[in-house]
């Protein structure tokens, strides 16, 4: 079995970091496990936003995260449980982490609430 990759603080860049949550995918999973307060398994993220995400794909996305510092991981038997660095990333970066889970908490509200008007269109169309 490969040895998981967790880049030291020093390697971490903003360039890493941005590219990583560039995916909607990744960004929602790593908000996920930044709101908790225990290591979360890859298997609770089999379903994103209402979308099933094959296994195969779920452990490409968890590879990003760890490799761009975002995340540890841990084996566990056959689990794998993660969790953020985010007080590795605000030491090296201040500010950075916050500003962006800020602005993904908005931008979910706001696709939530534009599926909802959109729900409430097709009901009446109908």
């Amino acid at each position: 079995m490969k040895p998981l990759v967790h880049p030291s603080i020093e390697d971490i860049t903003v360039e890493g970091v941005l590219h990583a949550l560039s995916d909607p995918v990744r960004a929602a999973i790593y908000a996920q496990i930044a709101g908790s307060a225990c290591a979360m398994n890859c298997s609770n993220f089999l379903q994103i936003s209402d979308r099933d995400i094959p296994k195969s794909t779920l452990s490409l996305h968890f590879r990003a995260l760890r490799e761009a510092g975002l995340i540890r991981s841990e084996r566990r038997g056959v689990e794998m449980h993660n969790t953020t660095r985010c007080a590795d990333i605000e030491q090296r970066f201040p500010g950075l982490l916050p500003a962006i889970l800020q602005a993904h908490a908005a931008q979910s509200a706001e696709r939530a609430r534009a599926a909802k008007r959109r729900q409430s269109a097709a009901k009446k169309a109908g």
